[in-house]
């Protein structure tokens, strides 16, 4: 027969696996500055993304401060490790700051954004290969998952102690 923590364990699983089958929205980040683009620049940005799973769909909020010049292009690059230069994989409306945009990406562009080769770069007329980058990067699961995880554990094992004792 079952005790309580098994049953308790036993449903949490039940959860956990029936959740992974399902879409996840994934949540990402990327913090621009020049020093990213090889550039001296007082320019900075930031981003936040999500991406579907399923779907491939891809939204972002972009904006942007104190760059040297004006805007004349963003795009969505990759795929790169951080420093590294590459194609431009998805445009970014730069004609209103903040901007948003959605994109459906293909299999390959959605493994290497998720991977962390992305970057976004920010051209202008200051440096026009790009005055601000930066590397697009998933949001890491809070703390207190993990935390929870441990715990439930931990809990495991001091049952299992007390049943042998």
């Amino acid at each position: 027969m079952f005790s309580k923590l098994n049953k308790i364990i036993s449903i949490f699983f039940l959860i956990l696996i029936s959740n992974s089958a399902q879409a996840s929205i994934i949540n990402l980040i990327a913090q621009m500055d020049g020093d990213q683009a090889g550039v001296e620049s007082s320019g900075k940005g930031f981003a936040t993304m999500t991406f579907d799973d399923v779907t491939k769909k891809f939204n972002w909020d972009i904006e942007w401060s104190d760059l040297e010049g004006e805007v004349t292009n963003a795009h969505f690059h990759g795929p790169a490790f951080p420093g590294v230069n590459a194609g431009s994989q998805v445009p970014i409306d730069y004609t209103s700051n903040p901007t948003s945009g959605m994109a459906i990406l293909d299999v390959d562009q959605a493994s290497d954004l998720i991977d962390g080769l992305w970057y976004i770069n920010i051209h202008s007329s200051f440096k026009p290969a790009g005055e601000i980058r930066g590397q697009v990067n998933v949001v890491p699961l809070p703390a207190a998952i993990w935390f929870f995880g441990a715990g439930l554990f931990s809990l495991i094992g001091i049952n299992r102690i007390k049943k042998n004792v």
